[in-house]
């Protein structure tokens, strides 16, 4: 069996799924919120209001701290002359092998969380799929997008 990929995704990565876990923390506050209202306005039971407490605090738990830190240690990824490997998944970990003749372009990508945390995704497009590299820092994603240009095109030219 093959080694894992080496390279890693940056660890300022963490931090952005940790607000985007905050943010979904606070919608899954707001539906307990709505609950507990009902709750109120039609006199159920204290314990709906526990269970609804304890939901958000385990939610809270897993969407910020231990689903981004599982996730970033199993994100990796390797550019070789001949293939792209990629390596993802927290319950189910897939392993993805894109040979550089299939790859038709390489395009960069950030919203505001990742500009704020200077961080771009790379996504690499093939014929019939895209695959993405999250979290990179920006100088790596543009050398690592020019990078795959090359040799997608060198690869291309061998055929």
């Amino acid at each position: 069996m093959r080694a894992q990929p080496v390279n890693r995704i940056s660890k300022k990565g963490l931090a952005v799924w940790r607000v985007y876990g905050m943010l979904q923390t606070m919608l899954i506050l707001l539906v307990a919120a709505g609950v507990g209202s009902l709750a109120y306005i039609f006199d159920w039971p204290p314990w709906v209001y526990v269970i609804a407490g304890v939901v958000v605090l385990v939610f809270a738990y897993l969407v910020i701290y231990l689903f981004p830190k599982v996730r970033w240690m199993r994100w990796r990824y390797e550019v070789r002359e001949s293939e792209i490997e990629l390596q993802h998944g927290i319950f189910i970990v897939t392993r993805t092998l894109i040979p550089m003749v299939r790859v038709q372009h390489v395009d960069t990508s950030q919203g505001p969380i990742l500009r704020k945390y200077g961080l771009s995704v790379i996504t690499i497009s093939t014929a019939a799929t895209n695959h993405s590299i999250p979290a990179l820092l920006m100088e790596e994603a543009d050398e690592l997008r020019s990078r795959i240009s090359v040799l997608a095109r060198v690869a291309e030219d061998d055929v």
